[in-house]
């Protein structure tokens, strides 16, 4: 990890090759051509998992008629997240990250086209998800852990702000095309699209992203995670933060994971209609607001985030569900401030592995999100099982936003 800024050899340095310590615009960001070659494969991942998500929540919905088999088929690779965070964390600090990265892709494009074999059972297709969740937080680790390094401090706020932007965008183009795809041709194909996706960028990391020389030298291991996660959690103020960034979000992206139950034929719009606010959030709070700007709205794009979904309550017309799904997309644009303050009191040695817990752990409590949501739409009806989440949500945030400004402050005076 880049520990003095005066070392040329330092990607935030001046005269780093592509980096410059002001390239906090997107343009300057992309003439870096490591995080380019970090963002186009992210695009390219994330384009994967939502077609392969998609194809397989169609599938099982098909085979099934499961409201809770359904969430979990879409969203189940985030419940193994949790394990890579508590076990192999630390190698996403490890001293050859690029070889990782590109090993990892290697297992997600190998996992992708397991899941096209045809005849598949569900117990192996749910088996080959918690196995792409574990090896999916590694990858995710890695990978932030890496930009963190190739782009100065001052651009990870912009950075992380694009990579966003492009989870919106691709998830908005990746469920459209999927919706249409799956009109026509199997959830096969949609499986095969994704595992060509992830082959390609593995391609693109094999050539544009070197191996740091300034990673730790000690093995990265069990020991190494735990007692990095020891510390992490013995720490109040990135404790409360990362709660935050893990609940609230959760059970949002569990009402998201009944779309598909509440109205097979709708669920295509709505879930490009949420990716479409997202990138309209994170464009706007990453680009057009100051750090301290961002911090200040946080609750009230929190707030925003699951507000809009207790109009399902009332089960409006379709064109008001999805204004509100879009308006509500915005509000995850609350995790930027969010992590701003969590890297900002991280230590440079532990940066990958931290980025990887807060996003094995936000994906975990997507997981569980998806899987509450399901289990309350068994039960009730999926609208009402929405409805009930957004309350949950909008009432933790409400709770918990005395918590959360302590955590700030704290983290920005030991950071």
């Amino acid at each position: 990890m880049p520990s003095d800024p005066s070392d040329p050899s330092n990607p935030s340095h001046p005269s780093a090759p592509g980096a410059s310590p002001t390239a906090t615009t997107y343009r300057a960001l992309l003439r870096n051509r490591e995080f380019a070659g970090l963002y186009v494969s992210f695009a390219l991942s994330v384009s994967a998992s939502t077609l392969s998500g998609f194809a397989l929540g169609t599938l099982v919905h098909q085979q099934t008629r499961s409201p809770f088999l359904t969430a979990v088929s879409m969203y189940g690779a985030t419940f193994a997240t949790v394990l890579g965070a508590l076990t192999l964390m630390s190698v996403a600090d490890g001293s050859r990250p690029r070889r990782t990265l590109v090993v990892l892709q290697g297992v997600a494009s190998a996992g992708a086209a397991a899941q096209a074999v045809p005849g598949l059972p569900l117990t192996v297709r749910f088996g080959l998800l918690a196995i792409l969740g574990f090896f999916q937080s590694l990858g995710t680790g890695t990978r932030m852990g890496l930009v963190s390094e190739v782009v100065p401090d001052a651009a990870y706020a912009a950075a992380r702000s694009l990579m966003n932007i492009t989870a919106g965008a691709t998830a908005i183009l990746g469920y459209a095309f999927g919706a249409l795809l799956l009109r026509h041709l199997a959830p096969r194909d949609g499986f095969l699209l994704a595992t060509a996706l992830t082959g390609l960028g593995l391609v693109v990391v094999a050539t544009t992203v070197r191996d740091r020389s300034i990673r730790p030298t000690r093995r990265p291991g069990l020991r190494q995670t735990w007692t990095a996660n020891t510390a992490l959690f013995a720490h109040p103020g990135r404790r409360a933060l990362l709660l935050n960034l893990w609940v609230p979000n959760g059970l949002i992206v569990g009402c998201e994971a009944l779309f598909l139950s509440y109205s097979p034929d709708l669920a295509g719009v709505l879930l490009a209609a949420g990716a479409a606010g997202m990138l309209l959030g994170d464009l706007t709070v990453g680009r057009l607001l100051t750090a301290d700007r961002r911090r200040r709205c946080a609750f009230a794009l929190r707030l925003l985030l699951a507000a809009p979904y207790l109009l399902f309550a009332l089960q409006p017309p379709v064109p008001v569900l999805t204004a509100a799904v879009f308006v509500a997309g915005a509000g995850f644009a609350a995790t930027l401030p969010l992590q701003e303050q969590l890297l900002a009191s991280t230590p440079d040695q532990v940066r990958g592995q931290v980025q990887g817990v807060e996003s094995a752990g936000r994906m975990t409590w997507q997981g569980l999100g998806a899987a509450v949501a399901g289990g309350l739409a068994q039960l009730l009806t999926p609208a009402a099982a929405i409805t009930a989440l957004a309350a949950v949500s909008v009432t933790i945030t409400v709770a918990s936003r005395p918590f959360v400004a302590g955590a700030g402050a704290a983290a920005r005076a030991d950071g």
